[in-house]
């Protein structure tokens, strides 16, 4: 039901990671200045090369299926595109981007064909390649973007991107380039799109709010979800006048979601172990259950009241709760399809700060978990 790797055996935390087109190499970043690149050989991985251009530490990482190109930004304001030559090495490009602050995010079109970084710099960089000057060169969406750019995701149409942001806003924006594609068609987000036009915002203060981790479009592209630091996971559905449904949880702030159906959503992030939330016929978000099923009931603090009742009365504190009872031991900080695609995943992976990559099965899971069903 879940695969858990290791990689060279280091405990280092998983920054993000991606996988090449048939899933057999994996690039990810030891929360460094780093990419490694391993193949999947048997039971055990193998380092196929170090891509160490950049000064600072990684931030994004996004392998693209169409050309098997990989971007890579960092903190060091860069953003590098990397090609194999003829002896299977990774040899790098820079792009041009314009920023005078960190490069947070970063995600290839669905096509291939251009790629978008979010930055510290209150701006996105979209992201292609002119042929005439032989370079990678960007342009920019800034207004009305009023802080970081944490999180990126693309339409399937490869035109509209969605935002979310430490301002508490999600947009979603016209990324059209019009030197490589034809002019795009309407949809239900819109039907004007010169790059840049703010297609719809909404703002996620509202009943307290929380700065934007991760957002996703839904493989119709017609729903967006959200997960934010307030502990809440967002639908919004153009179709129905964009209306927004905010289900606050139980859990930990989420920092990763995807949709891995038209209709169910996976979110993780503090709380260690992946969540499915189900769409039903309102279009509301409905708590499925979790993946791992070897994560303890809620106690509602009581772990901690132990804690605290042992340190007052013995002087001594209680260690067998250090170790949780979950198969990752500390935050999941990336959620990617392994298998499949957003309107039909059959296999996702997480990676975390315990240094682990988990692959989960979804139909053996819902098989053997009670109760548990993917729509």
């Amino acid at each position: 039901m879940t695969e858990q790797h290791r990689f060279g055996g280091s405990v280092n935390p998983i920054t993000c990671h991606a996988w090449n087109g048939d899933r057999s190499q994996i690039a990810i970043s030891p929360n460094n200045n780093e990419v490694q690149v391993y193949k999947h050989s048997g039971a055990d991985w193998k380092l196929l090369d170090t891509l160490n251009k950049h000064d600072l530490r990684v931030m994004g990482i996004d392998w693209s299926p169409n050309s098997n190109r990989i971007v890579t930004c960092a903190a060091d304001r860069n953003a590098y595109v990397w090609t194999q030559d003829e002896t299977g090495k990774w040899k790098p490009t820079l792009v041009f981007l314009r920023i005078n602050r960190a490069a947070t995010c970063v995600k290839w079109s669905p096509n291939g064909n251009k790629f978008a970084v979010g930055s510290g710099a209150r701006l996105i960089s979209i992201c292609y390649f002119e042929q005439e000057n032989d370079w990678w060169v960007s342009k920019h969406i800034k207004k009305p973007i009023r802080s970081t750019v944490t999180t990126i995701d693309w339409h399937p149409n490869n035109v509209l991107l969605a935002s979310g942001s430490t301002d508490y806003k999600i947009r979603v924006f016209s990324g059209y380039i019009k030197d490589i594609e034809k002019t795009p068609e309407a949809t239900a987000w819109g039907s004007k799109m010169p790059l840049g036009q703010l297609m719809v915002e909404f703002n996620n203060s509202n009943a307290g709010g929380g700065w934007v981790q991760s957002v996703t479009f839904s493989p119709d592209g017609n729903k967006l979800c959200w997960v934010s630091h307030d502990s809440t996971i967002n639908l919004a559905d153009a179709t129905k006048g964009n209306a927004v449904h905010k289900l606050r949880t139980k859990y930990l702030p989420f920092l990763s979601c995807s949709f891995i159906s038209n209709k169910s959503i996976v979110a993780a992030g503090h709380s260690c172990v992946p969540i499915l939330y189900c769409i039903n016929s309102n279009g509301e978000l409905v708590d499925s259950g979790r993946l791992d099923t070897s994560q303890k009931k809620d106690t509602g603090g009581l772990s901690a009241m132990k804690m605290f009742h042992s340190l007052d009365k013995q002087a001594r504190l209680e260690t067998n709760d250090t170790n949780l009872d979950s198969i990752h031991q500390n935050a999941i900080t990336c959620v990617c399809i392994h298998t499949g695609n957003k309107a039909k995943a059959t296999k996702i992976s997480t990676s975390g700060l315990d240094g682990q990559l988990v692959i989960w099965d979804l139909n053996s899971l819902e098989r053997s978990i009670q109760g548990l069903k993917i729509e």
